[in-house]
């Protein structure tokens, strides 16, 4: 069963995933994780591991286990790592690959003595937050213009950014150019309306496609389904 709260780090989100048995595990939909512009630190039955930023959907193998995650705002989880996003881009890797094995057993220790993995991630997290600072808020407001559905080039415009530096920083920060960025934020803009029972033509047009086709489109190259069977579990 999944559930999540929202983090004592500003934006970021805590959530766990523990399984409920094996019904339903045939399912093209289970254990779909579909981009969204964050990275995440994961706890996985007693190992700390960072997801990096998808481009595609990350469809998990293998028997169901445990999990409890960290998930970082877009663009924070680098000064965090102190790893440039575009490094992890499709990538899940235990965090001693990024950091000393020395450092991750004491800090795998510390989670794991906690009364619950996702506390132990959150107290981790927070206080190596405290020890980096806070992000360039010039991050945020990348995220936050272009999620509404501001274009690329009058994004740069407003944030007095070249292009080419607009992509720069972006690629450091959240693994990919503002343009894919851009098309995740709109993916998930739209799967929230449609969730929500707004008709898909509507969904179209609200969230800055084309047309439904367009939608279509985009929903099955970075989602891996139909938005029907996406939406349906199916």
């Amino acid at each position: 069963m999944y559930a999540e709260r929202a983090s004592r780090l500003d934006g970021a989100v805590v959530w766990t995933n523990r399984p409920e048995g094996s019904e339903g595990s045939a399912s093209p939909g289970f254990g779909r994780i579909l981009p969204d512009g964050c990275m995440d630190l994961l706890w996985n039955d007693g190992r700390l591991m960072v997801a990096g930023p998808d481009t595609t959907a990350y469809v998990t193998e293998g028997t169901p286990s445990s999990w409890a995650g960290l998930r970082f705002f877009p663009g924070q989880a680098p000064a965090f790592l102190g790893v440039p996003a575009h490094e992890l881009r499709d990538r899940r890797v235990e965090l001693a690959e990024l950091w000393s094995p020395a450092v991750v057993r004491r800090l795998t220790a510390r989670v794991n003595a906690a009364d619950d993995p996702a506390s132990g991630l959150e107290a981790v997290v927070l206080e190596r937050a405290a020890e980096v600072g806070r992000p360039d808020p010039v991050l945020r407001r990348v995220v936050e213009t272009l999620d509404a559905g501001r274009p690329v080039a009058a994004t740069a415009d407003e944030l007095g950014l070249g292009a080419r530096q607009l992509h720069r920083r972006s690629l450091a920060a959240f693994g990919y150019g503002p343009k894919t960025l851009a098309r995740v934020l709109r993916l998930q803009r739209a799967l929230a309306l449609a969730r929500d029972g707004v008709p898909f033509a509507e969904t179209a047009a609200r969230t800055g496609y084309a047309d439904q086709p367009h939608l279509a489109r985009d929903v099955r190259e970075l989602a891996g389904l139909p938005l029907g069977d996406l939406l349906g579990g199916r």
